[in-house]
């Protein structure tokens, strides 16, 4: 167990040696990779530890001019990834057929069976997207539906996947059932409870979050695909903001169908994901875009999406070393930590009204607020115009509000100029 002494001992060499680098070289980032994969203590202590947080903020290129708390959409990658997928595209460029199809597709092999690993699940289970829209619509255009048939899911879920169930809606005559849940939603079995509730006869789909998008809810998935096997429906999990997220796998879901999106909260380049689909099922699944007879038991038939760049998915590789060096414990803690400091601070006033809830079981590192008497969307445009601080505003039918996502090289300077502004605003 390392003590806070030993660490700032050790924080202070790292200090000296890189000092007067306006950014650290890729070697050093990755001494620094490899000697925090030895830093020892409980995650919530290291979670308050600036010093331990300094050096891995240090990884990352972000414009400090601005303050970006909307890294649930998509979130920057640290430089060692960024640098790896340069490397792997300039060797594309020597001769793409060649050093693309031939030599970098391979090493996908690799990177697949890395994040098989973290996930919990067969190799042959993880096909490797481009996000979790593109996993998720693999899913549902890949059922067989007839006129009459429902899915089910809530009035919170994600617009594309909306989306995507009213075009089948329009063009296969299936159904689309939603309900709203309680926002925020603290009692798992009330959850279960309302999806069963709203099963019927015509039911043959369920769609449902990991983690809402618009609140960071945290829904009880495992509870859900085991009370849905009991009517023999297949439930596809939205999984875009959870892995990497905080600390989990496949054991604590259940799910036959899961897709994430990989350019989150594990930092891999931009338009990388990952679509898990349990084995038995991967047959009777059509791929989203036409697969030959031969890859019908394959996990690759999702997969066939014509010419992609190779290096995006390679580098992959280096957003999950930098990942598990970090440790998913700590991470999550450090998330929880970031949006408890932030909330702690806005909610002082009692015009503040807050729609996630602070249970480490129901939340992590996404939370939203909204301030009584001021419009959501006009409150983000004056963060950006008055102080270049980047949100989301939430405008759903049910509520209104500012959804904040920092990340593990968010400062807390930076969470104290945006409750400042947001203060301000209030008092105003």
């Amino acid at each position: 167990m390392q003590s806070r002494k030993n660490f700032l001992k050790y924080s202070a060499g790292i200090a000296a040696a890189s000092a007067g680098l306006p950014l650290l070289k890729l070697e050093k980032l990755h001494h620094i990779i490899e000697d925090i994969q030895h830093v020892q203590g409980p995650s919530a202590e290291l979670a308050r530890n600036e010093d331990y947080w300094h050096y891995i903020q240090q990884a990352f290129t972000v414009d400090r001019s601005m303050i970006n708390l909307n890294n649930g959409g998509v979130s920057p990658s640290p430089a060692v990834v960024q640098d790896a997928m340069k490397r792997h595209l300039d060797y594309s460029n020597k001769a793409p057929t060649y050093t693309m199809w031939r030599i970098l597709d391979s090493q996908k092999e690799g990177v697949r069976q890395r994040l098989a690993a973290m996930f919990g699940v067969d190799t042959e289970e993880i096909a490797i997207v481009r996000n979790a829209s593109e996993g998720l619509q693999i899913c549902q255009q890949g059922f067989d539906l007839q006129p009459g048939d429902e899915v089910l899911t809530t009035t919170q879920d994600y617009p594309r996947m909306i989306t995507t169930f009213r075009q089948r809606e329009r063009r296969d005559g299936i159904r689309l059932r939603q309900f709203p849940i309680p926002i925020p939603a603290e009692d798992d079995d009330e959850v279960v409870r309302l999806f069963e509730s709203n099963i019927t006869e015509d039911t043959r789909l369920i769609l449902m979050c990991h983690m809402i998008n618009i609140t960071g809810q945290i829904l009880p998935v495992k509870k859900v695909v085991e009370m849905a096997r009991g009517y023999d429906i297949p439930v596809i999990v939205d999984g875009a903001h959870t892995f990497a997220h905080f600390d989990f796998n496949h054991s604590h879901l259940g799910c036959d169908y899961y897709a994430t999106s990989l350019h989150k909260w594990l930092f891999a380049p931009h338009g990388t994901g990952l679509l898990y689909v349990n084995k038995d099922n991967i047959d009777s699944l059509w791929p989203l875009m036409a697969a030959p007879e031969t890859l019908e038991s394959d996990i690759r038939k999702f997969e066939e999406f014509g010419t992609h760049p190779a290096a995006n998915f390679i580098a992959i590789a280096e957003a999950l070393t930098f990942h598990e060096a970090i440790g998913a414990d700590r991470k999550a803690a450090r998330m929880k930590y970031l949006s408890d400091y932030w909330i702690d601070r806005v909610t002082q006033s009692d015009r503040v009204r807050l729609h996630t809830s602070r249970n480490s079981k129901f939340a992590c590192g996404i939370a939203t607020f909204q301030i009584e008497g001021l419009n959501s969307m006009e409150l983000a445009g004056r963060l950006w115009n008055d102080h270049k601080i980047i949100v989301t505003p939430i405008m759903h039918d049910e509520f209104e509000g500012i959804r904040i996502t920092p990340n593990v090289y968010t400062t807390l300077h930076e969470l104290d100029r945006f409750t400042s502004a947001i203060k301000n605003y209030i008092a105003e």
